[in-house]
């Protein structure tokens, strides 16, 4: 195999990893009736350096991409000295971009819709470092937002794991 087809194999294994050198697109959806919202995707797999942009295409919905962090009212969900974020809340085709640079897992929430479980995790990784443990702090976190992040296991293996309904 040359190395156009080991580029090309690089590529569908990590489709997250291709594109980080520009902005990352995680879309925050919902039914028309308002009866399930999500982020898509709802775990990512990024390089330190990462610039992400969260952009609400949900007609029916303002949401928020506010990290798990004390600043926010929440547990420390996040690497100890990354900067958290809050969008505040963001109207229909509005965006939010931020960057990430300290390596570890960034967990997320639309504030109006914790309860539906309404997260994502994204994992932030150099090049060839071992994957870092899940956040375990919750006191402070719905219990359906919670359940909801997905596991580090799944990001490693996808790069992205889908949100949205299926």
């Amino acid at each position: 195999m040359g190395t156009g087809g080991l580029l090309l194999a690089g590529l569908v294994l990590r489709p997250s990893l291709a594109l980080a050198e520009g902005a990352i697109d995680i879309g925050m959806g919902g039914t028309p009736n308002g009866f399930a919202v999500w982020f898509d995707p709802i775990g990512l797999l990024v390089r330190p350096g990462s610039t992400i942009r969260w952009t609400n295409a949900d007609p029916g919905n303002s949401h928020t991409t506010t990290a798990c962090h004390p600043a926010n009212g929440k547990p420390l969900r996040i690497p100890e000295g990354a900067e958290p974020w809050d969008s505040g809340y963001l109207l229909p085709g509005q965006a939010f971009e931020f960057t990430l640079t300290v390596a570890g897992v960034y967990d997320y929430f639309c504030r109006p819709h914790e309860h539906a479980g309404m997260v994502g995790r994204i994992l932030v990784l150099p090049e060839g470092a071992p994957p870092p443990a899940a956040p375990t702090a919750g006191d402070g976190l719905a219990a359906e937002a919670i359940a909801a992040f997905p596991a580090i296991d799944d990001i490693l293996r996808l790069g992205q794991v889908p949100g949205g309904l299926r």
